[in-house]
This record gives structure tokens, sequence and C-alpha cells, in this order.
């Protein structure tokens, strides 16, 4: 009875198990991590510049092969797969759509950064685009928000007259719990795959007569 109650609890863990991804772009470039908890696993960049040389002085080093290995093979013409029938494609798009619309304020965003130095000499110039800076800001927000929940945001468009050109830095965290993610997906991927069924069946059907 206890190992079905650790059993149980572990479950109930991983539902509630926060998952998902980490933008950062900076001065640096990007750089990508998988959220797991309060695990981060960096996933771009990954190799170093020492990795990627040790990796480029390998393949030189290989130069022998065969005369009949160098050289070029014909391959046979491959024939051109024509395009399925829309009216069997349609019904699965609309599964996906239907899928993707379902996340819709399941998705968490713990936290929206983002930090624009506009540059300019002219200040008239620089004063304008400021307020349409704010104005693209205030009507993005909105439809983030129907989206997303957005737990921490910190959102700051600045002007540096000294600055030779605009930058830019921005942080977003996505995370969604293993049990609505799993929910979602068992509940579209057996509609998917009953679509699928159904087109099967029609094609045979229509393949018998």
């Amino acid at each position: 009875m206890t190992g079905w109650l650790i059993a149980l609890g572990i479950l109930v863990l991983l539902a509630i198990l926060p998952v998902g991804v980490c933008l950062i772009y900076d001065e640096n470039g990007l750089i990508l991590s998988l959220l797991l908890g309060t695990v981060r696993i960096k996933l771009y960049p990954k190799a170093s510049k020492e990795d990627k040389k040790k990796k480029k002085e390998k393949p030189k080093k290989q130069k022998k092969k065969d005369v009949k290995a160098a050289l070029p093979k014909t391959k046979p013409a491959k024939k051109e797969k024509s395009g399925g029938k829309i009216t069997d494609f349609l019904p699965l798009v609309d599964v996906g759509l239907r899928f993707l619309g379902s996340f819709r304020r399941k998705l968490r965003v713990k936290r929206l950064e983002l930090n624009y130095v506009m540059a300019g000499g002219d200040p008239c110039d620089l004063a304008l685009s400021y307020g349409k800076a704010w104005t693209a800001v205030g009507n993005l927000m909105p439809l983030l928000e129907r989206i997303f929940v957005i737990k921490k945001r910190n959102i700051q468009v600045q002007c540096d007259f000294a600055a030779d050109s605009a930058k830019i830095s921005a942080r977003l965290e996505i995370t969604i719990t293993i049990g609505r993610m799993v929910g979602i997906a068992v509940k579209y991927g057996v509609k998917a795959l009953c679509e699928f069924l159904k087109i099967k069946n029609k094609n045979k059907g229509g393949a018998q007569k």
C-alpha cells in the first residue's frame, strides 16, 4: 500500500512540476535554456570555441580514401511526391489550431524583461520615436495578456543621445506544468488520431470501389 502511495505522490509532484524555456538576448547574443522546476539546463550556445576548434581539426587527419569512394556517385532520379487531398488535410489543420489555442492562459510567463535604448542626435526625432515605441508596447501588452499569464514584467524604453546605435536586451521565461501539458497533448492527440483513422478508412473505401 505504501508503494502505491509513494508512486501516487511522485505522479502528483511530476504533474505540478513546471517545465519551460528561458530566452535571453543581450550583448553576448542569444542564450536558450530549458527549465525543469528550479533546474536550468543550457541548450544554446552549447559548445565552447575551444571545442569547436578541436572538432574542426579532427577531419583534417582523415584524408586517405579509396579512389572509387571519392568519385561522384550518380543517384537515380527520384519521382516527385504528389500532394495529398486538401479535404483530408484541413481537418488535421483544424485540430492543430485548436491544440495551439488550448494553451491560451495556461502558459505562465514567469519573467518578461525588455530594455530598449534608443539612439539619435536629433532630440525631436528621438522624442517622436520614443512616443511611438511606448505606443507599440501599450498595444502589444494586452495581446500578450490574452495568451499568457504574466507574473513579473519589466519593460523600459530609454534614450541615449551619445549612443551610435540602438541597443536592446530581453529576457523571457515561459513555463507550463507537466500535468497540463500531458492533458492537452492526450486530448488533442486522440482527436488527431480519430481524424487520421477517418481519412484512412475513407481512402480504403474509395480504393475498394
